[in-house]
């Protein structure tokens, strides 16, 4: 393998709603632990341990800034390295981000990106690094590499990638030129496709020098490069995030990379790659990749089946059960309930429109939310009543803040508060309580070496989370 060193892009901005209920616009589904004990993006970033390489750049939405952090931490690849997008604006201008920042904060000023989703599974691990590692002196000559899957089935769900002449490389490495990228075919169209072996899933992985994406998206669309350049001209660094400049970003063009680039080069060549992988795009998808039992069926959580064939039931709070049914997704959450036959699931997009559409705050946010500081879950609420279990991390704590529409009286269930209001520091152990007037200045954090776990009684005429005045973040939120 060429000793030119490899910087992976993770691509982690995604709002998918196709695995709703359990992926949520603030929590959708790269962060969630859908195989294992590994989140999808922990496990995108895990496969590339073998591959010599620097700690990845992770590029992800401003609310989801958090939850990226806090799960780079636990892997130990939290660097300084998170790129905030204030909006999403497709695949290109967030490698061009990437790659800029690259260039201006790194040693080695062209590097090859190894750009990746942070939402795909990939079943052989071997088979994926030995596809970058062939895909290299393709890279490393300036050719643009997209990953072709090889297709097992004739899939409708996908873009393809037809293969042109066999460009020359190492060893046992075969490229070919890209003669076609094209759009999601109808199925007889895919059986086509497949039975001429010269087609492949179009991956959306990428690898190719910083310098030579910069340059090809600068001959086909210097609209996009040039707001990306001036929005990488006042970035902030901010704790563990790079910041964009809002107002130039805003003003760049939403594209694909595909779009932008990879079908106007002469430079691009296709890498086959046969890996077993996945872009979990529905719930159907997560049933095919899992293993199953005797009867066919897919559990998770406390489930219990009679006479269920061919099922995926998933279980997040509480007892599941089945009887007599077949081909179905059961997916139960602390707030929502989906049951789809299993070849229809492609539709839960239309229920969460329809969610939408009634003004629910369903597809949105999850019972249980994660802040920086830890968790908080929203146990019941009625007229001028609110009730959450919050959880504070060992070391962590909340803002200086104030409310002026709600009182607080906190409970403590485990652990230690060190409660501040009005300049007035408590320390509060089980089974105590606190009060918190209305304009109250105050302060929750945990002192201790466990969790704190206490109930929080809200009461008062308003009580979202938007009523807070905060005077003093240490994660830096306004």
């Amino acid at each position: 393998m060429s000793n030119v060193q490899i910087c992976p892009l993770i691509m982690a901005g995604g709002m998918g709603s196709r695995l709703w209920p359990l992926s949520r616009e603030l929590y959708p589904k790269q962060f969630l632990c859908l195989q294992g004990k590994s989140t999808m993006l922990q496990s995108t970033i895990n496969r590339l341990d073998k591959i010599e390489c620097t700690k990845p750049i992770v590029i992800c939405n401003e609310q989801h800034r958090f939850i990226v952090a806090e799960q780079l931490r636990e892997i130990n690849k939290l660097a300084g390295n998170i790129i905030l997008e204030p909006f999403g604006r497709n695949t290109a201008p967030a490698i061009a981000l990437a790659a800029l920042a690259i260039r201006n904060n790194s040693i080695n000023k062209d590097p090859i990106l190894l750009v990746l989703a942070a939402d795909h599974v990939i079943a052989d691990e071997d088979a994926f690094r030995d596809a970058v590692r062939n895909a290299m002196p393709y890279a490393s000559v300036g050719k643009l590499v997209t990953f072709g899957i090889v297709p097992d089935l004739p899939e409708t769900g996908y873009g393809y990638i037809r293969r042109g002449e066999v460009v020359a490389g190492e060893k046992n490495a075969l490229a070919f030129e890209v003669a076609q990228f094209v759009e999601k075919p109808n199925l007889e169209t895919a059986q086509a496709y497949v039975a001429t072996g010269e087609y492949y899933w179009n991956s959306g992985m990428f690898l190719f020098r910083a310098g030579r994406y910069l340059e090809e998206l600068q001959k086909y669309r210097p609209d996009i490069l040039a707001a990306c350049e001036k929005a990488m001209l006042s970035a902030d660094p901010d704790l563990d995030f790079i910041r964009v400049d809002e107002e130039a970003f805003l003003a760049c063009p939403e594209e694909s990379v595909d779009y932008a680039v990879m079908e106007r080069t002469a430079d691009a060549v296709v890498m086959p790659m046969d890996a077993g992988w996945s872009d979990v795009g529905s719930w159907s998808s997560l049933w095919e990749i899992n293993s199953k039992d005797e009867s066919g069926n897919v559990h998770h959580g406390d489930v219990i089946s009679h006479k269920t064939e061919n099922s995926y039931v998933y279980a997040e709070s509480g007892l599941v059960t089945t009887v007599g049914v077949k081909d179905l997704v059961v997916v139960q959450t602390k707030d929502a309930v989906l049951i789809a036959d299993r070849n229809a699931v492609q539709d839960v997009k239309k229920v969460v429109e329809q969610i939408k559409a009634d003004g629910r705050h369903e597809h949105h946010i999850h019972r249980e939310v994660y802040r920086p500081w830890g968790k908080y879950d929203s146990i019941d609420a009625g007229d001028r009543y609110q009730v959450k279990r919050i959880t504070v991390k060992p070391g962590e704590g909340l803002s200086v803040q104030m409310h002026h529409h709600r009182a607080e009286h906190w409970v403590v269930v485990a652990g230690t508060a060190r409660v501040t209001i009005n300049g007035e520091i408590r320390l509060l152990g089980e089974n105590e309580s606190v009060y918190i007037p209305l304009g109250a200045t105050h302060c929750l954090e945990n002192p201790g070496k466990i969790p704190l776990d206490l109930i929080e009684v809200r009461s008062g005429s308003y009580l979202e989370e938007d009523d807070v005045v905060r005077f003093q973040d240490r994660y830096g939120r306004d």
